[in-house]
């Protein structure tokens, strides 16, 4: 299951956190909440696109955040490479 991939996954939460580590090449895939704002996540779609990052979309930000461990929701994730 995708939440669980997330869950056990080395990661970075936030939007600036994923536009580090997809521009340094750290990124081998980044998940998107639906319900974010569109100006958080266009521009994180664009970065990933450039940089040939899959980016996957997850319906909340609650529903990531908690996938990620932590107690708020998040607009993006980006799983690290290994």
């Amino acid at each position: 299951m995708l939440l669980e991939e997330i869950e056990n996954s080395k990661k970075v939460v936030g939007s600036k956190q994923v536009r580090k580590a997809v521009t340094k090449g750290a990124a081998r895939a980044v998940y998107l909440a639906k319900d974010a704002e569109p100006h958080i996540t266009k521009p994180l779609l664009d970065i990933c696109r450039q940089h040939e990052v899959n980016a996957g979309m997850i319906n909340t930000m609650s529903e990531l955040g908690q996938a990620c461990g932590i107690e708020v929701g998040t607009a993006a994730v980006a799983l690290l490479k290994e």
